[in-house]
């Protein structure tokens, strides 16, 4: 699905969330420029902090 939006808008910022290790995750390649991973479980303060660094750094 990422990459179909980003078909549409190169720029779009992807945050992903899983509950596979980050590190496993990133060192596959998965994660082109302009995305990032977040581990499960994490606390909602953690993810609004993600996303408005995410929005800020546009």
């Amino acid at each position: 699905m990422a990459d179909a939006a980003r078909e549409r808008r190169p720029d779009l910022k992807i945050l992903f969330m899983t509950g596979y290790s980050e590190n496993a995750t990133i060192a596959s390649g998965f994660l082109d420029p302009g995305m990032s991973m977040m581990t499960k479980p994490f606390a909602i303060d953690a993810l609004a902090t993600r996303i408005r660094n995410i929005i800020e750094a546009s």
